[in-house]
């Protein structure tokens, strides 16, 4: 369709299509008059109402399909209409020409699916073939269906056939026989066994094979080769095999460990008589899509794989995800699960103390979910991932160097790996060639072992690695056949030659007779070199094939892979020794990748016996009544599940529920030995079956940490705290990171690390160090502090000066000064500030219960006493001043008697209110936590239940302050001589002045400070009534006593 630009100024342009009409969505337009025309043609279906359409052509455009849909609704009710209409639509129910018609909760049909085959037919076109179907309304493992019943010719999948299917088809194949992506090994690694008719692949394109007949075969998959080319099929011409690169050794080992399981097998006379089993062998190359054409081409040859129920044993996949016995339900392994590796390696990081920790995979299964299952135990356990690096499938020079400066710049020194050699061995070589040490390696049982890391120019990077590995043992007479591996020029001996050019570093040149080779025997050689990089020694392919069919020349090829960038190679000369070579192929004290194969075969051996046996023990196949070729996969499976014997090393092989076998592990440190080279060393191990306080069993003082140091490495993001600190977590970033903050007075913390300080109990108190509460100090105003006294010796000064000066006024009692304001009165005024003076005293000292409750009674009714009589003698002084004259009515009416009275009367109410406070809400000792915080120090103080109280009584002694201030203060221009009254407004002035003052201080003052403030205003207020009333006396009588006459009471005249 036409694109016009739009510029909204004026009538949009009509939309133009363009471009060749569609003729399969003409036909669809087509089917759709057609049914409307056959509906109005019916009887049965909308009698008497006929259909119409009007069909429209959207362009392939959403905007033009916008527009022609509005031209659909221009019917005002077509909104109500149609809502009736689709509410109809959703309930339809109906079956028509054998298929059935309705509609879910979301609107969508029952999935089925046909499965064609495109067929090339008699006449060389193609023509569809319906083979199968999908139905999605039937229970899984029934919904995916193939015609048993089909001749071979009618499912060829050859040059430019083609099979398809709808997507949920695909995942119905999945879930029978496992989804096509990559598990453990960037491909399969597995070994299977089935007995089902064979497919026919495509031609010409048979991939490099170990193989040996008999009469059941065994499949197998190792990853011999690791690197695959990235060239892309074009779908242009016929699929190429990818040629494979990288020749493993070890692996080569797995594969021939397989052969020697199997030949061992069929010299045992009690294990399988009468039956010989077989192999298939080939090589993955690590590599998900030669894995399936590998599979594919077992399940032609061997029979390897039924159509649903595949019987797979697994020797390397541990990838957890397998344990889904739903998505997986035929696949058993011999090898643990990395569930179980991957709790012990978090129980193993955790057990050094390792909280910050990075981590380095790959994008395959195996360590995505080996790292994802890891990070997340490893965090529920407080530990802490620093960073994750993922190593591309091609990785390029610049992010190999960006993944060497994490791992070189950060201060996380364990670094946790899930990845293969292969994938590691570039990052491993930048960071040998940069000289990268310190870095305590933990590894998965992918490459803990592997051999190709142990090249000298990884000792200082990967010397004290440790890791998980599966148990290893010696399996006798293993040595001696892989010794016997030799070279030769026929076909089935491609791997061999590979082997002895790889770990001789040379290359081989066979000299062939063609007269001793067949055409096909010569092209199938040409073929598989071909495919894995290999190289003819001709100078081009057509002309050695030309040269062999005239038959008149020899010719030479080599199975030295195909690299032009590398220098020539010396050739074998074929008496090169296996026995004396140093290699991953040839070591074999304790093999453990290779122990899993052997097992996996012996477990297929057990299986099929019992199998052939009807599961009757000495029963022989007649007698039993069981065929030999009649057993089904799903059967086998039956049987491999329940598999249970014990081996000639003593271990029991059988499989859980999940097809699991019993989760052990060696732990491998990698150590250098006095001849310098690398060497596996066991230090410990871990058993999954058992108690989870005895799986993980170290032998620490075996292990060699990196660098060759003997010290465990310390891999944590921040220092940890020490005790009497606590951690405070930074911002934004993990849990491990943080900052030491030392705890608050009164909090402890006594571990290293602390998450938070705890308080101390009540009455106890942190050290200086925080890490231990102590008991409490109390603090009281003690007699020996240096406040304490002062007080005291104030208070002692006071009780002398008043004792010095009723000696003086007993001396002088008779003289005028003494008996002018009623001597009586005055001793008894002496006696109250005494007791005044010394009611400060039981403030002193640690508070007891009788001190406290005498301490506030007496200071209330000794300066109630003490006031009441400044009263009378105010009121006395007012009488005396004001009467007319000696012997006057005023006098009379207030005498001796009536002030004794009145002194009782102001006195009495203090005492009742004491006595009622201390009956009903006596203050007790208390120790006050209060001021902890700040001092360290628990006050031991009086507390007052009733705080009321004590303000009653300091109410009153303030009205009868005001009282006697208000008395004296009239009483101040009487004459100067003997006049009290002036001396008692000045005495009153202070009085009141300090107890105003000591309220908002006694409220201020913390602790043993309110104490001493009561006790000044005591002593302050009792000075100021002792020094203003009597000392003024007391200098009259010593040294004036010229003025101590009586005339001086009378005023002078004018």
């Amino acid at each position: 369709m036409k694109t016009v630009k739009k510029n909204y100024s004026s009538l949009p342009e009509p939309l133009k299509c363009r471009g060749s009409m569609d003729t399969r969505e003409l036909r669809f337009s087509r089917a759709m008059a057609f049914a409307i025309d056959e509906i109005n043609n019916s009887s049965d279906l909308l009698p008497g109402v006929t259909l119409g359409y009007k069909i429209h052509d959207s362009c392939s455009s959403p905007p033009m399909a916008v527009q022609v849909a509005f031209q659909f609704t221009n019917d005002p009710l077509s909104m109500y209409k149609n809502t009736k209409v689709l509410d109809q639509l959703k309930r339809v129910n109906f079956s028509r020409n054998g298929y059935h018609v309705s509609f879910d909760a979301n609107g969508d049909p029952v999935a089925f699916y046909e499965l064609i085959n495109w067929k090339r037919n008699e006449n060389g076109g193609l023509e569809f073939v319906t083979v199968g179907h999908y139905d999605e309304s039937l229970t899984p493992g029934q919904k995916f269906n193939i015609k048993r019943e089909i001749n071979k010719p009618q499912l060829i999948i050859e040059g430019w056939s083609k099979l398809s299917f709808g997507t949920r088809a695909l995942e119905e194949v999945e879930h029978t026989v496992g989804p096509l992506s990559d598990q453990r090994t960037e491909g399969v690694r597995d070994v299977g066994v089935s007995l089902l008719s064979e497919c026919v692949i495509l031609g010409n394109s048979e991939l490099l094979a170990l193989r040996s007949e008999g009469d059941v075969i065994i499949g197998g998959l190792f990853p011999v080769h690791y690197l695959v080319s990235n060239s892309r099929d074009t779908y242009n011409s016929k699929p190429q095999n990818r040629p494979c690169n990288g020749f493993d050794d070890r692996a080569f080992r797995w594969m021939m460990t397989m052969i020697f399981a199997v030949e061992e097998i069929n010299r045992n006379p009690a294990l399988l008589p009468g039956v010989t089993l077989g192999y298939h062998i080939m090589d993955s190359c690590d590599h998900i899509h030669t894995s399936l054409r590998a599979l594919l081409s077992l399940l032609t040859h061997t029979h390897i794989l039924g159509p649903f129920s595949i019987p797979l044993v697994s020797y390397f996949a541990t990838c957890a995800c397998l344990t889904d016995k739903h998505t997986y339900p035929s696949f058993l392994r011999t090898v643990p699960s990395d569930l179980f590796q991957v709790r012990g390696l978090v129980e193993l990081v955790k057990f050094f103390g390792w909280n910050w920790v990075g981590t380095v995979g790959t994008l395959d299964d195996y360590s995505r979910y080996g790292i994802q299952a890891f990070s997340n135990q490893f965090i529920q356990l407080g530990g802490c991932l620093a960073y994750h690096l993922t190593i591309p499938q091609s990785p390029t020079l610049g992010e190999i160097g960006a993944m060497a400066d994490t791992l070189q710049s950060s201060n996380a020194k364990v670094v946790v790996v899930f990845a293969s050699e292969v994938q590691l061995q570039e990052l491993f070589s930048e960071l040998a060639a940069r000289n990268v040490s310190g870095i305590q390696w933990v590894a998965s049982e992918s490459w803990v072992t592997a051999n190709m890391l142990t090249a000298p120019q990884f000792h200082l990077l990967l010397q004290g690695t440790l890791g998980f590995s599966f148990p290893g043992v010696y399996i006798p007479g293993l040595r001696e056949f892989l010794l016997k591996v030799r070279p030769k020029a026929e076909p089935g001996f491609e791997f061999h030659n590979m082997l002895w050019e790889e770990v001789f570093d040379c290359r081989l040149e066979f000299t062939a007779d063609p007269s001793n080779m067949n055409a096909n025997d010569f092209e199938r050689v040409i073929e598989q070199y071909d495919q894995h990089g290999s190289k003819l020694n001709t100078k081009s392919r057509s002309s050695t094939l030309k040269t062999y069919v005239g038959g008149s020349m020899e010719f030479k090829f080599s199975a030295q892979e195909n690299t032009t960038d590398s220098p020539e190679r010396p050739v074998c000369t074929g008496s090169e020794d296996l026995s004396n070579l140093q290699s991953s192929y040839t070591e074999l004290s304790k093999v453990r990748i290779s122990y899993n194969v052997y097992k996996a075969v012996y477990a297929i051996a057990h299986a099929l016996h019992d199998l052939l046996e009807c599961g009757s023990v000495g029963a022989t196949t007649a007698e039993a009544g069981c065929k030999k070729n009649a057993s089904k996969p799903i059967e086998l499976l039956s049987y491999l599940k329940r598999v249970n014997f014990t081996n000639q090393f003593g271990e029991k092989v059988h499989f859980d529920d999940n097809g699991e076998p019993v989760p052990l592990y060696d732990i491998i440190n990698r150590q250098k030995d006095s001849k310098g080279k690398i060497r596996f060393v066991k230090v410990g191990s871990y058993d999954g079956s058992v108690p989870m306080d005895q799986q993980l069993q170290l032998n620490q003082s075996k292990i060699v940490w990196t660098g060759g140091l003997s010290q465990v490495p310390v891999s944590l993001c921040t220092d940890p705290c020490p005790p009497g600190s606590r951690q405070a977590r930074r911002p934004g970033e993990p849990q491990c990171c943080f900052d030491c903050l030392p705890c608050a007075e009164g909090e402890i913390s006594n571990q290293t690390d602390s998450i938070e300080c705890t308080k101390c109990p009540e009455y106890y108190w942190s050290d200086k160090r925080k890490v231990e509460c102590v008991a409490g100090v109390d603090d009281f105003l003690s007699v020996y502090d240096t406040m304490g006294i002062i007080l005291i010796t104030l208070t002692l000064l006071g009780v002398v000066m008043t004792t010095v000066i009723t000696t003086v006024f007993h001396h002088f009692r008779a003289t005028p000064i003494v008996r002018a304001n009623n001597s009586e009165i005055s001793f008894l005024l002496l006696v109250s500030l005494k007791l005044c003076f010394l009611c400060s005293l039981p403030f002193i000292g640690k508070p007891s219960i009788w001190t406290c409750r005498l301490r506030q009674a007496a200071f209330g009714v000794s300066f109630v006493l003490c006031l009441s009589c400044l009263l009378v003698k105010t009121i006395v002084v007012l009488l005396a001043f004001r009467s007319t004259g000696p012997g006057s009515g005023a006098m009379k009416l207030f005498g001796p008697a009536q002030q004794r009275t009145l002194i009782l009367c102001t006195t009495a109410p203090q005492v009742c209110l004491c006595a009622g406070w201390l009956s009903a809400a006596p203050p007790f000792p208390f120790r006050n936590p209060m001021y902890q915080a700040s001092t360290g120090k628990i006050v031991v103080e009086c507390r007052e239940p009733w705080p009321a109280g004590f303000y009653l009584v300091l109410g009153y002694i303030g009205l009868l302050a005001s009282l006697c201030l208000l008395l004296a203060f009239l009483g101040r221009k009487l004459p100067d001589t003997f006049n009290e009254a002036k001396l008692i407004t000045f005495s009153m002035i202070i009085f009141c002045a300090v107890w105003l003052s000591f309220i908002p201080a006694h409220v201020s003052s913390p602790g043993k400070f309110t104490v001493a403030v009561e006790i000044f205003a005591i002593l302050a207020s009792s000075f100021g009534l002792l020094l203003c009333i009597f000392v003024p006396k007391c200098f009259i009588i010593l040294v004036r006593p010229e003025n101590n006459v009586k005339k001086r009471m009378i005023k002078s005249p004018r």
